[in-house]
């Protein structure tokens, strides 16, 4: 008989899992023929809202792993809905998912593919910090943090 694992299961093992992706380089690269995608997220902020009912995210999704994956949603408290959306053309729209590649990035930023909270519950100040949880095809969800930054902040190094 096999039961499902509850919400706060899931986000434990997603932890778990993650705490492995953050380790010590040891030039090992066994993993990266593995069949399975190695996700870890970094370089995470939103700009302060200038919209009461909705905020913009950013962030990047590496994959050491051998296998390519997908961002296919994303949660948080803060909104009533996460979307995805890339941009074409300078033209942004709503998609399901967006793919990261073995071996490679995905890169949310500004101008760019990004994260869009719509409904805000409340208006993210600069100086606080916002919890999102990434699902994906394949791989278990994961926590990131992502500090409120000015509404004009644009990252030193690129994405």
């Amino acid at each position: 008989m096999r039961r499902r694992l509850g919400p706060a299961a899931l986000v434990i093992a997603g932890a778990l899992a993650l705490a492995g992706c953050g380790g010590s380089d040891s030039g090992d690269s066994g993993d990266s023929g593995s069949g399975k995608a190695e996700l870890s997220a970094g370089s995470a902020y939103m700009p302060q809202p200038v919209s009461d009912d909705m905020a913009a995210g950013f962030l990047t999704v590496t994959n050491k792993g051998g296998a390519p994956d997908e961002l296919t949603s994303v949660t948080s408290d803060i909104a009533g809905q996460v979307t995805v959306h890339e941009t074409v053309d300078g033209a942004m729209q709503e998609v399901k998912s967006l793919k990261i590649p073995a071996g490679g990035r995905l890169e949310l930023k500004s101008g760019g593919d990004h994260l869009m909270f719509e409904q805000l519950k409340s208006k993210p100040k600069e100086g606080q910090t916002v919890s999102v949880e990434l699902h994906f095809a394949h791989s278990g969800p994961m926590k990131v943090e992502m500090p409120v930054k000015p509404a004009t902040y644009t990252p030193k190094t690129g994405h």
